[in-house]
């Protein structure tokens, strides 16, 4: 097989600019053109970065391109990729893989049918951070984990993103757009869930736009934006997870797992990088040794943060790399569709105020030590 995947990119939004400006760093990609169903959208970012503009019709039909990214919004994700599939063509695509457990299971039958691999950001579980964790946890770091907390909660969007009404719409809310971070995170330490319970809520049914170009818009809520949930993992942890868009501000951390011989302190997997933190039964909590891991360098300066690690795009290139050596996709249909599973099961545990079982289940994804993200970078 080819060295070298031929990339196309449907969808020139604001998170296409990321696909555009870091696939450069990896083996195994090369973006060569770009659709949008704004024409003028696609033409911008073409000539920001010298692709080829082409119309969505004519993207699918393209025979340079092997895989296409879909990069639409989530309520757009299950018709684009199902076209790109149909055109003959690996997808990778954003995160959530869809808004419903059976538009995933379509995908995942129709990929199979047709010998097509797809692929689901985040990725971000992926970063040196994320894999310094898993290493101490399958070490024995903390013995087994039995329990712990996850939030992230702010807000909203709508204090910063340019267009955030699409958000707030079904297919949107804290726990399909935040929830894929912390889940796929999860899965890469403990495995797949078992079954969930939560609450949820909406404290507004409108939200008024802070953020350029649309500010003062008034936008409608249609989903929770207030989640508290329960994950009971096969391996018998036991995780709460809160996501909101009602909390103006917290003193929570972003991930703690608790385990039988001490916790781990995992920083907020919506990035590669960040301090991971242990202690043992002497409940000395310490910032676990640095390794020198290529998806915990700081490579780009956050306008609010400061310096920051970020290599989204490697779980694209990791797709690619896999298709080309014949082995596991980390970030893949059937992770992403037992996310998908775990996220659906707690809004549907929300509106009927049960445990929901899970339907499907799925293998911790391969870790990705030094030498194996190495292997990715150009």
């Amino acid at each position: 097989m080819t060295k070298e995947l031929g990339v196309g990119i449907i969808g020139c939004g604001n998170i296409s600019m990321t696909y555009f400006a870091l696939s450069p760093l990896f083996k195994g990609i090369k973006v060569l053109a770009c659709a949008d169903l704004n024409p003028e959208a696609a033409r911008q970012r073409a000539t920001e970065y010298g692709v080829k503009a082409q119309t969505i019709p004519e993207l699918l039909a393209n025979d340079e391109l092997d895989v296409i990214v879909n990069l639409t919004i989530p309520s757009a994700h299950f018709e684009v990729s199902k076209a790109i599939l149909g055109a003959g063509k690996h997808v990778y695509s954003e995160k959530p893989l869809t808004i419903t457990l059976e538009e995933g299971k379509q995908l995942q039958a129709l990929g199979r049918e047709k010998g097509l691999a797809i692929g689901c950001a985040p990725d971000t579980f992926l970063g040196g951070a994320h894999q310094l964790a898993r290493k101490y946890i399958d070490d024995g770091g903390v013995g087994r984990i039995t329990s712990g907390t996850c939030h992230v909660m702010s807000p909203g969007m709508e204090m910063w993103h340019p267009n955030p009404g699409f958000f707030f719409l079904n297919g949107g809310g804290p726990i399909l757009d935040l929830g894929p971070y912390y889940i796929a995170n999860l899965v890469n330490f403990l495995g797949p869930v078992k079954r969930v319970a939560a609450l949820t809520s909406m404290a507004n049914p409108t939200r008024t736009i802070t953020s350029e170009p649309l500010k003062g818009q008034s936008i409608p809520v249609e989903t929770p934006t207030n989640i508290h949930a329960l994950l009971e993992f096969a391996a018998g942890a036991t995780i709460t997870l809160s996501a909101s868009w009602d909390v103006w501000s917290h003193r929570h951390a972003n991930m703690e797992l608790y385990g039988t011989e001490g916790s781990i302190y995992v920083p907020d997997p919506n990035f590669f990088g960040g301090v991971v933190e242990a202690s043992g039964r002497d409940k000395d909590i310490q910032p676990l040794k640095d390794w020198d891991h290529p998806f915990s360098k700081n490579n780009q300066e956050h306008p609010t943060n400061g310096p920051r690690a970020n290599y989204r795009t490697a779980g694209l290139a990791d797709m690619a790399m896999a298709l080309i050596e014949g082995r596991d996709i980390r970030c893949s249909i059937d992770r992403a569709l037992h996310g998908v599973d775990v996220m659906t099961s707690i809004l549907k545990s929300g509106e009927e105020g049960n445990f929901v079982a899970t339907t499907t289940t799925c293998t911790q994804p391969a870790a990705l030590g030094i030498d194996e993200a190495l292997a990715l970078l150009v």
